[in-house]
């Protein structure tokens, strides 16, 4: 399937849509449990891309085969995801948090050369290091001794956790995209992700304690599963689809960015020198990485392109 500018103007959005959604998080997590806004998030954005599929597709009629597929893009992206993203949101701010994740295009760079034997030329190779030492700048707060010493905090170990199930979300994805439309896909893994986010927060006891969270955090919580959830998650499916993964992920590069700009200026966040500068180099890995990943070695096919 070929891509078009609304492929790469979509991905664009959906980049600033989720910088903005660490903001989102970080206000909603002040207030309520992280599992009972991840619920709610997706009990909302499940009720939207259903209503949709049921207008464009017809009730689903799904195999066992691509249920599975959807419970693992529930477990990985969704279930396990919100779980880091929300906690660790808990304990780091917003911004720093997205520069960590933006670490992600190149840990799909390098799962798609592990598992799926894409091309990995010297310079994507470089790229993934640059990126990778980044991240340790970024999580270390310029002093990478700290991960040796044990001194690297649990937020920071959930918000790279983040980046690696992302990308197994990805790759589970572009299996589904195989059988099911984006739209499809996006509500199956939702769904999944939602019953056991749900199943999770009743065991915790605060699926139902929301006495005294306010507006602001239940606006939060809309934003999360309206804007960040339905309309982003279905975007970067698309793209998935049209220019596969390696690609699309690249765009991900404009979150910490968006998240940067919105936590200065929403959340009065102040970043040190060091962290923009390991968030810088973790930018520049990945546009290494996916600028020769773009130039595959002559007369081999990129697998990505024939997903």
């Amino acid at each position: 399937m070929a891509a078009t500018p609304a492929t790469y103007v979509k991905l664009v959005a959906t980049a600033v849509v989720w910088g903005a959604t660490w903001i989102a998080g970080r206000v909603a997590v002040s207030e309520a449990s992280p599992l009972a806004v991840a619920s709610w998030r997706f009990l909302l954005a499940a009720l939207v891309l259903g209503t949709l599929v049921v207008i464009h597709e017809g009730w689903p009629r799904w195999s066992l085969a691509e249920w599975l597929t959807l419970a693992a893009m529930g477990a990985s992206g969704i279930f396990l995801y919100n779980l880091c993203f929300l906690y660790g949101l808990k304990l780091i701010e917003a911004g720093r948090g997205a520069l960590v994740v933006a670490l992600t295009p190149a840990v799909v760079a390098a799962g798609d050369w592990l598992l799926f034997g894409a091309p990995m030329s010297p310079m994507k190779a470089a790229g993934i290091g640059v990126a990778m030492f980044g991240c340790l700048v970024v999580v270390t707060n310029g002093d990478p001794r700290l991960l040796f010493t044990g001194q690297v905090g649990l937020g920071e170990w959930l918000i790279i956790g983040c980046s690696v199930l992302w990308a197994v979300y990805t790759f589970v994805g572009r299996r589904g995209t195989r059988s099911l439309s984006p739209l499809a896909m996006t509500f199956g893994a939702s769904v999944t992700g939602w019953l056991m986010l749900t199943a999770a927060a009743l065991l915790q006891g605060s699926l139902f304690s929301l006495a005294g969270t306010t507006w602001h955090a239940w606006s939060a919580i809309v934003f999360l599963g309206l804007f960040g959830t339905a309309l982003a998650f279905t975007w970067y499916a698309e793209a998935v689809q049209r220019i596969g993964p390696t690609r699309s992920a690249v765009f991900i590069n404009l979150v910490p960015v968006s998240a940067v700009i919105l936590g200065a200026l929403l959340l009065d966040e102040r970043l040190e020198v060091a962290v923009l500068t390991g968030g810088a180099l973790v930018i520049t890995g990945v546009i290494i990485t996916n600028q020769a990943g773009a130039r595959p070695a002559a007369g081999v096919k990129s697998k990505e392109k024939t997903a």
